[in-house]
């Protein structure tokens, strides 16, 4: 089992996502939350989803048009959330992230 940690900016990717479903619907920010809970809960038992680029594994939501962008410190069983980003989001976004 994996432990996840989650990045300060990925608070942030939530939080907005959250706050853009819950205007289109009232309540929809909180079922997007509990799936990308459910996708961290995911990772700590499955961590190993395709490579995108680089280090950066992805993996989809299943009912939302987002993606966890996250990498893997397989010496400390560690899973590095470092985005959840929405598919149709600019990626140059991507390069601006930390990921040291």
């Amino acid at each position: 089992m994996f432990k996840v940690k989650v990045e300060p900016e990925v608070v942030s990717d939530i939080q907005e996502g959250v706050e853009w479903y819950n205007e289109k619907q009232p309540g929809l920010g909180k079922s997007f939350y509990f799936e990308v809970r459910a996708a961290f809960t995911t990772l700590k038992k499955m961590p190993y989803f395709q490579i995108r680029y680089d280090a950066i594994r992805c993996l989809p939501l299943k009912k939302f048009p987002y993606m966890v962008h996250y990498t893997i410190d397989e010496g400390e069983k560690l899973v590095i959330i470092r985005a959840v980003f929405n598919t149709s989001q600019d990626p140059t976004l991507w390069s601006k992230r930390n990921i040291s």
